[in-house]
């Protein structure tokens, strides 16, 4: 007598495949949807872009321009002033010597106003003396008023040099080297003109012609 084989009802083959489903590992999603539907790959997300800085780029200036860049056109600027100035003092210093000599040269050898002025004090003082005036009077009428007169007018032009010399060389040093030699010359071109005019003025170089008693 042969057995019966066994034979599997579908209740016991639902079964096995039910369990079959259940056991089967769940696949690993490596996508995460992000917030606003899209796929976002972890590895994407955690690798950062080999180009991107390490830093926060610098945020621009409220008028658009780079600090940098204004910093650099304010130092061109400052320098160009510097320059303007440097170059305006150093003109006005070497002028200032050069007139300074020019004022010595002429108080020594004097000056066209004074030879005028000299003259017309003379002229004035024929007029006010008579002829009933003593030739003392009319030698220091005429002569001496006029000669005097004209040491004033040299004596002020000296002091003019003296004083100009004085400033420049008071001055700091110029970039051009002739600046403070022609100072210094003027400067003792208005000494001595000056010491010459007090001398005419005072008559210690010479003294008014006098008559003979």
């Amino acid at each position: 007598m042969n057995p019966t084989p066994e034979t599997e009802t579908p209740e016991q083959t639902t079964a096995d495949a039910t369990d079959t489903k259940d056991t089967k590992p769940p696949a690993t999603d490596l996508s995460k949807e992000t917030a606003d539907g899209t796929a976002e790959d972890p590895a994407t997300k955690d690798a950062a872009p080999a180009d991107s800085p390490t830093g926060p780029a610098p945020a621009p200036a409220a008028d658009g321009t780079d600090d940098n860049d204004y910093t650099d056109d304010d130092d061109d600027d400052d320098a160009a002033d510097d320059a303007a100035t440097a170059g305006s003092s150093g003109l006005g210093s070497a002028a200032a010597a050069v007139l300074a000599v020019c004022l010595g040269i002429v108080a020594l050898t004097g000056t066209w106003s004074s030879r005028v002025l000299g003259e017309r004090q003379g002229l004035v003082g024929q007029l006010k003396t008579g002829q009933s005036a003593t030739a003392e009077q009319q030698i220091s009428a005429i002569y001496g008023d006029a000669w005097h007169l004209t040491a004033l007018v040299n004596g002020g032009v000296a002091l003019v040099a003296l004083i100009v010399g004085a400033i420049v060389l008071a001055l700091p040093r110029p970039r051009t080297a002739w600046v403070r030699p022609f100072a210094l010359a003027g400067a003792v071109l208005g000494l001595l003109g000056l010491l010459m005019s007090l001398g005419m003025y005072f008559d210690l170089f010479a003294a008014l012609p006098t008559t003979a008693s």
